[in-house]
């Protein structure tokens, strides 16, 4: 199987690194082909515009990214840095997204690669989106730490269910273009459970990494529960993410 591992993260040393470390080490003894994007060592640029193009512009006069980007993916004018990680998520079967949560989110860095990378022509389509995605028979993971603990992340908790804050990421950028998602793993709050609490962390994280395929996927609603509005039929019980029945 070919991974890849798109790791945002500054420090080296972090515990998010090691699970990087932990991934690559882990995988390529199972036999698995490992690729990293690290996004800060790559001194990836994570801004969007018209740098993203190196051919002729469809209007010079107002820009458009989602018009550019569809003609640079046409006619093979992207940009060098954008097309180098494009085709690493060609060959990818899977793909983990190793990132500390940050303000509810992905790291500044990493959005802007998913902006750059996961462009209109490449990632998604008219008609080619969620269970036609142009991602489709991929799988991807989220690999995550968070600074406070999953009690703050529970459904009950302050911080809102961990799901729900990752359900941009989830069904925004992964189910959208198509992959199938799988469950998370969540690290809470790494920096204050000890090296026992670390310990068990990479231990777990090693067992998960060892049973990809047992790993439960998350539950979307295929393209038959909605109606020609793209809301749930009538009778559709919501059941994932954040949706609801109103």
């Amino acid at each position: 199987m070919n991974v890849l591992i798109v790791y945002a993260h500054p420090e080296p040393k972090s515990f998010n690194g090691a699970m990087k470390d932990l991934a690559i080490e882990t995988l390529t003894a199972a036999g698995h082909d490992v690729v990293v994007s690290d996004l800060y060592a790559m001194g990836f640029n994570p801004v969007a515009g018209p740098d993203d193009f190196v051919g002729e512009a469809s209007n010079p006069e107002f820009f458009s990214l989602a018009t550019e980007q569809t003609k640079a993916c046409e006619d093979g004018t992207i940009a060098p840095d954008i097309a180098a990680e494009m085709e690493k998520l060609k060959r990818a079967d899977l793909v983990i997204f190793q990132f500390p949560v940050w303000w509810f989110g992905l790291p500044a860095i990493l959005k802007g690669w998913a902006d750059r990378v996961f462009a209109r022509g490449f990632a998604y389509m008219p008609g080619k989106k969620y269970d036609t995605g142009m991602f489709n028979g991929k799988r991807a993971m989220v690999v995550t730490t968070t600074g406070t603990s999953a009690d703050t992340y529970a459904p009950d908790g302050i911080d809102g269910d961990i799901l729900t804050v990752l359900w941009p990421v989830h069904n925004g950028l992964l189910r959208y273009s198509g992959f199938e998602v799988l469950k998370p793993f969540v690290a809470y709050m790494p920096g204050r459970v000890g090296a026992d609490g670390r310990k068990t962390y990479l231990d777990s994280y090693k067992k998960r990494l060892g049973e990809l395929e047992a790993t439960p996927r998350l539950f979307f609603h295929p393209r038959e529960d909605y109606g020609t509005d793209e809301r749930l039929k009538p009778g559709v019980l919501a059941r994932s993410g954040v949706q609801r029945n109103v």
